[in-house]
């Protein structure tokens, strides 16, 4: 989870204008379908896992040198339809091989790796082969999907910024020395008349592998992929994700302690939304946590869950280079009853905007073990609108601080809570209106709680806490939701606050 390399290697996705074009196959082609890609993952996990040697000269391709590698314009694969595709060289934060195939009418046409794809300026050598690709819009000046690096692949949405990335799959998220990072090996690319590009995978790592097929659309509010994993498993796994994402969160409006750079928020995510088995809407503010935290959320067939970037004012994060108001979110919507489990949401400190410290997943109940298989459906959707809309108003901000009144001294031991919602459901509701909290708080006290509207904002309400926090070093959990007759009218708010915030 703390790899350096996958953004170091995403980083080059949109450095230079990388270009690919129609390429011919020397092997011969052989027929393909999903039903045989997934025999062919079983068939793997029954052997001993063979880990890939790095592409030669890889390793001495740096940023500065990739910089300047070009894909042939030429080359670019389906530039006549409405999925060009282009591809990336090997490079040293990409150094292990892929193979890509073409797919038309059930007929797999592998590209020929050794082919005279990119060039580069004397004195830079493009190692052989593949090392990812991505897709362009149809005028081929952007991409809005790339695959690069293990199981990673992320989207720009509809605003044209890459931010958070997905993968495959998660192995042991948070077990100190044991989380691997299982890799696509192959790729099977297959352009639709409708617009969509479907590609299919091969996945390979110790503990697993895996056959996905990946349905991809890109529209005006944003990219949808429709997912269909398969997964044998190797070796007992302990703790198995579905679905993850992975973001970064350095601080916030309400999580500024670490904060050293001038910009006031830096962020690609800054919530885990999740809607339950129950239907129960919970938001949970990320945090730059001061050590490694894994929360779970225990469900039963959840309806989505996701990273989300809710605040989208340029003015929040005044970032004219990073753009992290653009950043799309990623919303996870199950297909099927996923059964019991939990949301996982895991994060450790980082000083950094570099650091992907966040992931979250979906992880079914139980070890996974040798020799179980899995079969399961899933859609993401890359987009800058809010997936969890409805009329209960949501949580917009949240921040800490000292307790006490404003301009008298501080309350020793105390912390502020102050958390705004906003939505249809609070629409012309004043102070006499019946607005309760429902909150509750785990390793700490709630010493008082305050909502009330805000004055001259409609729809707009705050809630106020002064909070205890019990020492010790683990964080306090408090939950809160706004109640109106003894139900609901908001989302669930779920945060952590370590004593000393």
């Amino acid at each position: 989870m703390d790899q350096p390399t996958r953004r170091d290697m995403l980083a080059t996705l949109g450095m230079a204008p990388l270009l690919l074009a129609p390429g011919a196959a020397l092997a011969a082609a052989e027929p393909f379908s999903f039903d045989l890609l997934k025999r062919r993952a079983a068939q793997l996990a029954r052997r001993p896992y063979q880990a890939a040697p790095p592409v030669p000269g890889a390793s001495g391709v740096d940023f500065d040198a990739a910089w300047k590698i070009r894909f042939r314009a030429e080359r670019t694969l389906f530039a006549g339809t409405a999925t060009p595709v282009r591809l990336f060289p090997p490079i040293a934060t990409a150094q292990l091989p892929i193979a890509i195939n073409i797919v038309k009418n059930g007929v797999a046409t592998p590209l020929d790796a050794a082919g005279d794809w990119f060039s580069a300026p004397d004195g830079i050598r493009v190692p052989a082969g593949f090392a990812g690709f991505r897709v362009m819009t149809e005028g081929k000046e952007s991409d809005w999907l790339a695959f690069m690096g293990a199981s990673y692949f992320r989207s720009s949405g509809e605003r044209d910024q890459y931010g958070l990335s997905a993968r495959a799959i998660a192995v042991n998220v948070g077990i100190d020395g044991r989380e691997e990072f299982p890799r696509f090996t192959e790729f099977w690319l297959e352009p639709a008349a409708d617009g969509a590009l479907t590609i299919y995978a091969l996945l390979d790592g110790e503990s697993l592998t895996g056959a996905f097929r990946f349905v991809c659309r890109s529209g005006k509010k944003g990219v949808t992929q429709d997912v269909t994993g398969f997964l044998r498993i190797r070796r007992d796994i302990q703790r198995l994700g579905f679905a993850p994402a992975t973001s970064m969160f350095w601080y916030g409006e309400g999580n500024r302690r670490d904060a050293t750079d001038w910009r006031p928020e830096i962020h690609d995510s800054d919530g885990l939304a999740i809607i339950n088995g129950r239907g129960e809407r919970v938001w949970r503010p990320l945090a730059n946590p001061r050590r490694p935290i894994i929360n779970t959320f225990a469900d039963d067939s959840p309806a989505g869950f996701g990273l989300l970037q809710r605040d989208q004012h340029f003015d929040h994060y005044q970032d004219d280079g990073a753009f992290y108001d653009r950043r799309p979110g990623l919303w996870i919507t199950p297909q099927g009853k996923w059964g019991k489990g939990a949301v996982a949401l895991y994060a450790f400190p980082t000083r950094s905007e570099t650091d992907d410290n966040v992931v979250a997943y979906w992880s079914p109940a139980g070890i996974a073990k040798s020799g179980q298989e899995f079969n399961y459906a899933y859609r993401l959707d890359w987009t800058s609108e809010d997936p969890t809309a409805s009329p209960l108003a949501r949580v917009t901000d949240v921040w800490t601080g000292a307790g006490g009144i404003p301009g008298a001294p501080q309350r020793a031991g105390v912390t502020k809570l102050v958390a705004d919602f906003r939505g249809p459901t609070l629409k012309g509701l004043g102070r006499d209106s019946g607005v309760t909290f429902a909150a509750s708080m785990v390793r700490g006290r709630i010493l008082s709680a305050t909502p009330y509207p805000v004055a001259g904002s409609e729809s707009h309400w705050r809630a106020m806490l002064e909070l205890s926090l019990d020492g010790g070093g683990e964080p306090a959990d408090l939950r809160l939701t706004l109640q109106q007759g003894g139900k609901a009218i908001s989302e669930t708010l779920i945060t952590q606050l370590f004593a000393g915030n």
